[in-house]
C-alpha cells in the first residue's frame, strides 16, 4: 500500500515538475523574440490581391490591426496587412530604339538605347492612340525602376542579369508600329511594321534567353487586335499581354497562359464627382459605331430596339469633330452605359464607362476582363447575354427595374476601382501599370513549371562502370 502510494506521489511530483518546466519556457521565449527569429526562416513570396479596394494577400484573409501598416525588414518589402512581398523581377531586352520610343520621334544621341525619363519623357499619340499604349507606360516603369531610391516598394524591377529575372520583357511597341505603319510605302514591298516584326522573331530565335525556356518566360505586348499579326504564330510560347483573344486561335492565346490589360481610357476621367442617381438624367448612354462586322450584329438590333426610348442617348459617334469631349460629357450625365460587341469582343467604351462612374452594362458573350482573378465585375456591372439584349424590350426593361439603392451601390463600387484602371508616371500603388505587374506575377509558377517540365528529357543519362556520366542533348532537340 505504501508502495502504491509512494510511486503515485512520485508520478504527481514529475508531472508538477513538467508543468513548471513548460510554463517557464513559454514565458522565457515570449520575452526572447530571437529564440524563433524570423530571419532565420525562409522567405517567401506573397503577391498582393486586391479584394473590395483593400489590399490582401492570397493566402492570408484576416490579420491583426497591428500588422496592418508598411514597413521594410529585413530587405523585403512588408505589405499593408504586415507579409513579405518582393518585387517581380524583369530582365528587359535593349532592343534598338526603332522597336520602341524611336517610333515616336525620339533620337538617341551617341550610343544610347533608352531616354533618360528622368530628364524628359518621349509624349505617346493621344486620342485612338492612346488607349492600346501600355507598351509605353510598362517599359516606362522598368526604366524608371533603375532610378528607384527604395526597389521593394516597386512592384516589378528591371535586372541586368537575365539569370536573376522571374520573366524576360520585350520592350516593342507593337500597337503603335501597326497604327503608324502599316501601310507599304513604294519602292518597299513590305511595310515597317512588317519588317520590324520579321528583325524580332529573328532576334529573339537567337537570344540564349529564349532557347532556354523555348519563349515561355517571355513577355510580348500586342494589345491591339492587330498588332503582331505576321509574329505572333512564331512567337506563341511567349506570355502575350492582350486587350482579348477575339482574333487569336485558342491554341496561341488563352486565358491559362497570358494576360488581358485595360485599355487606357480616352474620355477625361470624372475628377471629384458629385452626382448621384437623380442628377443623371439619361438612363443608357452609347455613342459609338454602330454598323459593324464580325460579332458587332448586337449593335444595329439595339438601336432598333432602343433609339426611340425616351431618356436613352443611342447615337453614332467617332472621334471627329469633338467627338470625345461629348462621349464624356454623355457618360458622365448617365446612369448606365452600354458595353456592345463590336469587331472584338472588348471595347474601350467599358473603361471610358469606369472613369465615368457610369454603371457598364456588358453585351459581349466571349469578353475576357483584366484582373478577374481578383475583381468581381459584378459588383459594378451588368452582364447580358446577347441572345437576351436583343430580344424587344428585355435590355430596357432589364435597366428600368434597377432600384436606386442597388445603382447607388455599383456607383460606389466604380469610384473605388477606377484607380486600378489608370496608366500613369510615375505608377502609382494599385494603378493600371502595376495591377499589370501582379497580373504577370500570377503566370510566374506556371510558366516555371512548364520549363520545368520541359527539361525532363533535354540530357540523356547513360551508366559507366564508375557511375554516371551526362551526356548533352543533341542540337535542335528543343
Amino acid at each position: 500500500m505504501a508502495e502504491k502510494r509512494g510511486s503515485s506521489i512520485t508520478r504527481i511530483s514529475f508531472f508538477c515538475l513538467f508543468l513548471t518546466t513548460t510554463v517557464m519556457f513559454v514565458l522565457t521565449s515570449r520575452s526572447r523574440p530571437g529564440v524563433f527569429d524570423r530571419k532565420s526562416m525562409p522567405a517567401e513570396k506573397l503577391l498582393t490581391a486586391f479584394n473590395n479596394g483593400d489590399s490582401q494577400t492570397s493566402n492570408q484573409s484576416s490579420v491583426e490591426s497591428a500588422n496592418e501598416r508598411k514597413g521594410v525588414e529585413g530587405g523585403f518589402q512588408l505589405s499593408c496587412n504586415g507579409n513579405l512581398k518582393e518585387p517581380l523581377k524583369i530582365y528587359m531586352y535593349d532592343l534598338d530604339p526603332e522597336f520602341h520610343f524611336g517610333l515616336l520621334g525620339w533620337n538617341p544621341q551617341g550610343n544610347e538605347i533608352w531616354p533618360d525619363v528622368r530628364a524628359r519623357i518621349p509624349p505617346y499619340p493621344g486620342a485612338l492612340n492612346s488607349q492600346h499604349s501600355i507598351e509605353y507606360w510598362l517599359t516606362l516603369d522598368l526604366l524608371a525602376s533603375e532610378f528607384s531610391e527604395n526597389p521593394n516598394s516597386r512592384q516589378a524591377i528591371r535586372v541586368k542579369n537575365s539569370s536573376e529575372a522571374d520573366l524576360i520583357f520585350v520592350p516593342f511597341f507593337s500597337s503603335l508600329s501597326y497604327n503608324r505603319f502599316s501601310k507599304v510605302i513604294p519602292p518597299s514591298k513590305k511595310s515597317k511594321n512588317m519588317e520590324l516584326q520579321a528583325k524580332l522573331v529573328t532576334f529573339l530565335r537567337n537570344q540564349k534567353e529564349w532557347k532556354a525556356s523555348g519563349g515561355r518566360n517571355h513577355v510580348i505586348l500586342a494589345h491591339h487586335p492587330n498588332s503582331m499579326l505576321n509574329a505572333r504564330m512564331q512567337l506563341w510560347p511567349a506570355i502575350f499581354v492582350l486587350s482579348d483573344f477575339g482574333r487569336y486561335p485558342i491554341n496561341i492565346a488563352n486565358v491559362d497562359k497570358d494576360v488581358i490589360a485595360p485599355y487606357k481610357h480616352v474620355i477625361r476621367s470624372y475628377v471629384n464627382d458629385s452626382s448621384d442617381f437623380d442628377s443623371r438624367k439619361t438612363l443608357l448612354f452609347f455613342q459609338g459605331a454602330i454598323y459593324r462586322k464580325d460579332g458587332g450584329f448586337a449593335r444595329q438590333e439595339l438601336y432598333y430596339r432602343l433609339k426611340d426610348e425616351k431618356d436613352v442617348h443611342f447615337s453614332f459617334g467617332s472621334v471627329q469633330n469633338n467627338g470625345i469631349r461629348k462621349a464624356s460629357e454623355g457618360m458622365h450625365s448617365s446612369k448606365f452605359c452600354l458595353n456592345i460587341a463590336g469587331d472584338t469582343p472588348s471595347s474601350n467604351r467599358l473603361f471610358d464607362a469606369i472613369a465615368s462612374h457610369c454603371v457598364p452594362v456588358i453585351i459581349s458573350d466571349e469578353i475576357e476582363l483584366p484582373y478577374e482573378d481578383i475583381l468581381d465585375y459584378s459588383e459594378f456591372c451588368i452582364f447580358l447575354r446577347t441572345s437576351d439584349a436583343v430580344k424587344k424590350g428585355f435590355l430596357i426593361n432589364r435597366i428600368r427595374s434597377i432600384t436606386k439603392d442597388e445603382w447607388t451601390r455599383m456607383w460606389e463600387k466604380l469610384k473605388q476601382v477606377e484607380p486600378m484602371f489608370e496608366f500613369q508616371f510615375p505608377s502609382k500603388e494599385g494603378d493600371a501599370v502595376q495591377m499589370i505587374w501582379q497580373s504577370l506575377a500570377n503566370k510566374v509558377p506556371g510558366v516555371n513549371m512548364k520549363i520545368n517540365k520541359s527539361r525532363r528529357y533535354s540530357r540523356f543519362v547513360t551508366r559507366k562502370r564508375r557511375g554516371l556520366r551526362i551526356v548533352p542533348a543533341p542540337k535542335n532537340f528543343w
